[in-house]
């Protein structure tokens, strides 16, 4: 952190001083030049990106107008959508001290009339898990993305105690609420191998490339599941392309770890329909044009966007905007609690208000499958 202060007070402060703050491509290809490595490596990824955050910022004050209206002008948007969420209220895999392997257990109010409506319906769904939980005698702390962490008997016990509060709350399984999961398969891959026992015991299954893609089509012929983010190893091209020709025309299946918002990733992906959407963390790319140019490719070829926070956040709300402004139709940024998360959520009630009449929300619309 010392290093990427030192580098935007004595390398890009001064190379940018001058420059008009709402020209925010020649400001952020300026930096690109100024690191001169494919990866950022010379300057760091998160220097550049605070300071291309912070001239947007600038840009829109300049401007007198909202920063999500700002963004959009920057993309070429006309139409300002608020953003399908997907809640994180089950924490597993490295996020957890638990027996899950997958990381992130998700619900997604896909029948919500409104964003407000969304937060409102997985507030209760969230409050009903925490009394199923505690009815059970298992752990109601979270997990760093603001989910539970209960220690539960693997991935069908987890995702059965999710319909039973789905139904608690009063709603419906498909109609109001359907499911999304983070695997991160990559965190438990190793040597061809998909090994659960990492997290979940010496007992639990080891599959191969194969295996794991059967696994993962059984589990939406069992749940209502409508996204997976990260199903198969980062590296498993082919696994990805088997688990796409599956079951790519009815669920969303996410490239996290498999596109790192790469623009080159993304292309490979597009060509050989590995994936049908693309995670986007703007500090994996590392500036705001270079987020903007990775959402048109993939919006481009029908892939779907999801705007994402990151594990170790803050109260910054700035992909709120993002996620507004480019039209994207769906967020994800942790749970309901925690103020890093709750940050992101209370903009987007601020923007809703804002837009009034004009505020859209896709539901299921969203998902582009």
């Amino acid at each position: 952190m010392l290093n990427a202060v030192k580098n935007v007070d004595g390398l890009i402060g001064p190379a940018l001083k001058g420059m008009d703050v709402t020209k925010q491509t020649d400001i952020d290809d300026a930096m690109i030049a100024l690191d001169g490595t494919p990866n950022k490596a010379k300057l760091g990824a998160n220097a550049i990106l605070g300071v291309s955050l912070a001239i947007s910022k600038a840009g829109a004050a300049a401007k007198g107008v909202p920063l999500y209206q700002h963004y959009a002008d920057i993309a070429g948007n006309k139409d300002l959508v608020l953003p399908v969420p997907s809640f994180n209220v089950i924490n597993g895999g490295s996020h957890a001290g638990n027996a899950l392997a997958f990381q992130e257990f998700m619900i997604v109010p896909v029948g919500a009339k409104s964003f407000s409506d969304a937060l409102k319906i997985a507030n209760e769904v969230f409050h009903n898990l925490k009394k199923n939980l505690k009815s059970k005698n298992l752990s109601t702390s979270v997990g760093d993305e603001g989910g539970f962490a209960p220690k539960l008997n693997g991935t069908e016990d987890a995702l059965n105690i999710i319909i039973d509060s789905v139904n608690d709350a009063g709603y419906k399984v498909n109609d109001d609420i359907m499911i999304a999961l983070d695997c991160a398969a990559s965190e438990f891959y190793s040597n061809g191998v998909y090994d659960y026992s990492i997290f979940e015991g010496k007992n639990a299954r080891k599959l191969n490339s194969d295996e794991q893609v059967e696994y993962l089509i059984s589990l939406c012929e069992k749940f209502p599941i409508i996204s997976i983010e990260d199903g198969m190893d980062e590296d498993d091209w082919d696994g990805w392309k088997k688990l796409t020709e599956k079951i790519g025309n009815k669920v969303q299946l996410v490239g996290d770890d498999l596109f790192v918002t790469n623009i080159k990733r993304l292309q490979r992906g597009i060509t050989e329909k590995t994936g049908n959407s693309i995670l986007i963390k703007l500090n994996q790319i590392g500036t705001l044009t270079e987020t903007i140019q990775s959402i048109k490719l993939a919006t481009k070829n029908n892939f779907s966007t999801v705007i994402s926070h990151r594990s170790g956040e803050t109260e910054d709300s700035t992909i709120a905007d993002l996620s507004v402004a480019f039209n994207t139709g769906q967020i994800k940024t942790g749970s309901m609690s925690r103020s890093d998360r709750m940050a992101k959520y209370n903009q987007l009630l601020r923007i809703e208000e804002e837009l009034g009449e004009n505020a859209k929300y896709l539901g299921v619309n969203a998902f582009k499958f």
